[in-house]
């Protein structure tokens, strides 16, 4: 096999390095990058450094932000009582889409995975045990905290973490509902998922039909 000139090389090692990329994908995109027009490629590029150079984390919800705090964060409108948890930005973004949520966020960047080394620590749990507790000191304490992190063993473990140290400062902690997504089917779902559908089954009226 022909040897790589070191650009051509570095690129597809540096795609490799992202999340849900593997050696071929990388390949693939470093060869539509070289048969695509410069402007395609540049347009790019300059993407990259903006992202960088434009994008920080809002100091109160460490959402993405272009500034010190975020559009949701700065918005007057939201349900300043209720605080959803997520791991990560792009849950923020799936539950907006949502229309549901008019509450505030706490991002915590990541969720407990002890083996891989991931503790309390190194996310952003001691700001969010600040900030609540902060608002039971004001005598305004959040009516609920939305525990959404994911239903992983991470999330659970994450989520029962978060439980025991919030209870102290707020009216309501509860989690997101976990069971069977719509258009799946029982057979194809596994023993823990079809536990939690179980658990969180409600009745059923024939006025919502």
């Amino acid at each position: 096999m022909a040897q790589l000139i070191e650009p051509v090389a570095r690129l597809i090692e540096a795609f490799a390095r992202l999340p849900g990329i593997g050696p071929k994908t990388a390949q693939r995109l470093t060869f539509h990058l070289l048969r695509a027009p410069e402007s395609e490629a540049r347009t790019l590029a300059a993407a990259l450094v903006a992202v960088r150079d434009e994008v920080v984390f809002c100091e109160e919800c460490f959402n993405i932000a272009s500034g010190p705090r975020c559009p949701i964060c700065l918005d007057e409108g939201r349900d300043r009582d209720r605080l959803v948890v997520v791991e990560e930005p792009l849950d923020v973004l799936a539950l907006e889409r949502t229309g549901v949520v008019r509450g505030l966020y706490h991002v915590l960047q990541g969720a407990i995975s002890p083996i891989d080394g991931i503790g309390p620590e190194r996310l952003r749990i001691r700001e969010l045990i600040e900030r609540v507790a902060l608002r039971a000191a004001d005598g305004r304490p959040f009516a609920e905290v939305i525990l959404a992190t994911n239903p992983t063993l991470e999330g659970e473990a994450t989520a029962m973490y978060l439980a025991e140290r919030l209870a102290a400062h707020v009216e309501s902690i509860t989690r997101i509902a976990r069971g069977i997504p719509v258009g799946g089917d029982l057979e194809y779902a596994d023993e823990v998922t079809l536990v939690r559908a179980l658990q969180g089954r409600r009745a059923l009226d024939p006025a919502e039909r």
